[in-house]
């Protein structure tokens, strides 16, 4: 008998988490003393939880607290602190009952396309983009819109692209900073696009987790250019506390209710343990400037090192902690060109086709979140390697 296997189940692969695999085997083969592989592919930064969140989540376990299941949307006082987080950011007021805790950033997609689309909705984006925006929609039975965005955009999507689609889609995604590429929508540009969609009937997500992260413009989030936009954020990138699985949602009022019964289902709730430290890393923004600083310098010294090293072709490489670089003039494999990299200079990034399928095979990612000295040595092995 061969029993049925669903289409969910045909979602491609996560490339980077293949790269992952590679680079984790390159490492366990070296010989002892070799110089160690420079992790450049993954988004995680190299430093830990904040202290502070490390200390209340120690004192939540010797508590004796059950640390049990809580309200769908979290802890009333997480997301106090949550809205008081986009007051304080952004300067707009924004209530605690419009804030959901979900399981990381990855949790909170599949709750915003279930509650605010349909099987058969098209959803647009800009190539490139993270994939599991384009995997999740497809496994739901959507329809992703590719916009193709270059340089003369900063990689991001435009009014003027989104004028040309017939019929209009259903949703938008997008993500500033953005990953792959780095860039922004900055703030005019921004509450142009939301405002299009509010006009359009256009339901816009935008992806949020990046911010913090921005080096030369100012953030500013969809939730102050519209009500009816859905904002994605997670305590990941800032906060640097990517396994924890904790992030959050603002959501519309039409959404509150359909994304709570949903969460109910599809998670019951975040974990108590994460919500404890999620909540007192808004008490620890001095350590997390100095994570920013260091990003900074990494982010200059590859700046300055990648075009050395033959990377000409740059992203703006505007916030988060990634540059994109075009390699048109080297390879036109993006796969075996991160292979032989991983090679030969034993450094691990990821390949463009990830985030665009069709334009990717030209393009890399490298991600500059890991440890300063790592980043420094990347620097020079790269153009040792040219």
């Amino acid at each position: 008998m061969v029993l049925k296997v669903g289409k969910g189940a045909s979602a491609p692969p996560f490339m980077v988490m293949d790269v992952i695999a590679a680079a984790n085997a390159r490492q366990a083969a070296l010989a002892p003393g070799a110089p160690h592989v420079i992790r450049m592919e993954v988004g995680q930064p190299g430093t830990g939880a904040p202290a502070g969140a490390v200390a209340a989540a120690q004192e939540a376990l010797r508590s004796g607290h059950p640390l049990g299941y809580t309200e769908a949307f979290g802890i009333r006082s997480l997301r106090e602190r949550i809205a008081a987080h986009g007051r304080d950011w952004y300067e707009f007021g924004l209530s605690a009952d419009r804030v959901a805790v979900t399981v990381g950033a990855s949790g909170a997609f599949p709750l915003a396309f279930l509650a605010a689309f349909d099987r058969g909705d098209r959803i647009a984006m800009a190539a490139p983009f993270y994939p599991p925006y384009v995997n999740i929609l497809t496994a739901l039975g959507m329809h992703p819109v590719i916009l193709e965005a270059g340089p003369e955009t900063r990689f991001q999507p435009s009014i003027a692209m989104l004028e040309k689609l017939d019929p209009l889609p259903d949703g938008l995604i997008v993500a500033s900073p953005c990953n792959p590429a780095g860039t922004m929508l900055h703030a005019e540009e921004l509450a142009a696009i939301a405002r299009w969609c509010d006009r359009n009937g256009v339901r816009l997500i935008s992806d949020e987790i990046y911010h913090g992260l921005a080096y030369d413009q100012p953030v500013a989030s969809a939730a102050q250019f519209s009500d009816s936009a859905v904002v994605v954020n997670s305590f990941s990138k800032y906060f640097s506390m990517t396994g924890w699985r904790i992030g959050w949602l603002v959501l519309p009022p039409d959404l509150l209710r359909p994304v709570e019964c949903l969460a109910q289902n599809m998670f019951i709730s975040a974990p108590y343990i994460s919500q404890v430290a999620a909540e007192a890393a808004f008490d620890c923004h001095d350590e997390l400037q100095a994570n920013i600083a260091r990003y900074r310098r990494s982010r200059a010294r590859l700046l300055q090192a990648l075009p050395e090293a033959g990377f000409t072709r740059l992203s703006p490489a505007e916030g988060a902690f990634y540059i994109f670089a075009d390699i048109s003039d080297r390879s036109n494999d993006s796969m075996a060109f991160c292979a032989r990299m991983l090679r030969e200079a034993g450094i691990a990034a990821t390949p463009g086709l990830d985030f665009d399928h069709a334009r990717g095979n030209r393009f890399v990612r490298f991600s500059y979140c890991g440890p300063e000295a790592d980043m420094l040595a990347a620097a020079d092995r790269l153009k040792a390697w040219r």
